[in-house]
């Protein structure tokens, strides 16, 4: 498991456009939500993936990633590790383009699968600290 360059993941955030949060919670204290509200502001369209709320940032939320029309750039998960490698699975039936796990979420069988459908896969890595730095 190795996660890309710097300049690939900057490459990655400039031509990226969509991201899929897979765990995007409504509560604003929530990290999830802090994140994404930065994303969102810098200009990128936020899609809220989680089965338990109806909204996020007034954009509707989907139960999974296979309810989202079009294509998906960045998968972009806040789920415990142990819940990757469904995520990774459903990642790959959708065809995105990159396989995200935040800090902290890591798994080997996840970055196989989303290696293997040839996602770009990062792990263990803040997109929002990515995004300042890179």
């Amino acid at each position: 498991m190795k996660n890309p360059e710097r300049q690939e993941i900057r490459a990655i955030l400039d031509r990226s456009q969509r991201i899929a949060v897979v765990g995007l919670s409504d509560n604003p204290y929530r990290t999830s939500y802090q994140i994404s509200k930065v994303m969102l502001e810098a200009g990128y369209e936020i899609i809220p993936v989680n089965p338990t709320v109806e909204k996020v940032f007034d954009i509707p939320a989907v139960d999974s990633l296979k309810d989202i029309e079009g294509h998906i750039d960045i998968v972009n998960v806040f789920r415990r590790s142990e819940f990757l490698k469904g995520v990774a699975e459903e990642a790959a039936q959708v065809d995105a383009d990159v396989f995200w796990a935040q800090l902290g979420l890591v798994s080997e069988e996840a970055y196989d699968i989303a290696a293997n459908a040839g996602m770009t896969v990062i792990m263990d890595r803040c997109i929002k600290v990515e995004h300042a730095i890179a």
